[in-house]
């Protein structure tokens, strides 16, 4: 099952991007790009969800609708 899981994305003064999540606690990715950003964060998120199957907390999360909002990064 798909979810929604909102990211924290910030460019660090050192040049790279760091991204954490409020709704899925430990998860912390960095990358050069958001692109790579988001594809590490991706999988860091489903090994943190597999691990706390368990846990109340991943049955907290959104799934996804038949529509929903996506703010997508265009550069110039």
């Amino acid at each position: 099952m798909e979810r929604i899981v909102n990211l924290h994305i910030e460019k660090l003064p050192e040049g790279v991007y760091l991204a954490t999540s409020d709704e899925i606690q430990g998860l912390v990715a960095q990358g050069r790009t958001v692109a790579e950003i988001l594809e590490i964060a991706r999988d860091v998120a489903r090994k943190l969800l597999e691990a706390q199957s368990h846990n109340q907390e991943s049955d907290d999360l959104q799934p996804i609708a038949d529509q929903f909002n996506y703010p997508l990064v265009v550069g110039q």
